[in-house]
Parts: C-alpha cells; structure tokens; sequence
C-alpha cells in the first residue's frame, strides 16, 4: 500500500498521500517486526518483500496501466513460486 500511496504523493508535495504513505510504512514495518517475532529473519524479510514487490508489480499494472513484457510475467510467476517455496520448506 505505501509503495503506490509513495508514488500518489507526487515526491511528498500531496499531504494526503504523503501522510498514508508514512502511515502505511509504519504499518508494514509493525507486521514485520511481529512476522520477527515467530520466523526466523531468513524467512520473515523475504517473504515481506516479496509480497511487496508482487503486489507492486499488479497495482502498477492494474491502476497505473504499467506495460509488463510477457517474459517478464514468467521471471514473476518464478518469485511467487520462489515465495510459496520459501514459506513451504521453512520447517516453521
């Protein structure tokens, strides 16, 4: 969420967006300290970033009409596998 209201703040010059934005890091970093708090960091931080980027990757496209070569939806495709995967063999 922060991602896309970082980039509707036009470099922090909309209060509006700019506030959501530090609101919504705030809270990503809050669930991250507790995702800490239960996994391991090797498995917690990527996860969360991983999830970010994927979900960056489908606002971008689906709300900012953002051009994805095909191959690059494969190169997609293997992180959220690589996520899954990553979850799946934590032995958590």
């Amino acid at each position: 969420m922060w991602a896309t209201t970082m980039k509707l703040s036009n470099g922090f010059t909309n209060l509006f967006f700019s506030i959501t934005t530090i609101l919504g890091m705030i809270l990503s970093f809050g669930f991250l300290a507790l995702s800490v708090k239960h996994l391991p960091l090797s498995i917690a931080y990527p996860v969360w970033t991983g999830i970010g980027a994927v979900g960056s990757i489908f606002v971008g496209v689906i709300f900012f009409k953002d051009q994805i070569p095909m191959i690059t939806w494969v190169f997609i495709a293997l992180l959220i596998i690589g996520i899954i995967g990553i979850k799946m063999t934590a032995g958590h």
